[in-house]
């Protein structure tokens, strides 16, 4: 699985309360629907690289074989 940063985030409670309905309806958590909407976002402004999947696996056993 690939290493995750972990930082603060303050939020508006009326905000975090409206995160928390929507992922409940996407079957999410709150940090994974954040984690899913600044991904999004990245993409939709072309500012991230898409990893392919066949990536990600080479680098899992990269990682896993160290």
């Amino acid at each position: 699985m690939a290493k995750k940063k972990s930082f603060v985030l303050r939020i508006d409670p009326d905000v975090y309360d409206a995160l928390e309905k929507w992922a409940a309806q996407e079957f999410r958590s709150a940090n994974g629907q954040i984690e899913w909407i600044i991904a999004k976002a990245l993409r939709d402004a072309r500012r991230i690289v898409e990893k392919t999947i066949q990536e990600e696996t080479e680098e899992e056993s990269s990682d896993q074989s160290q």
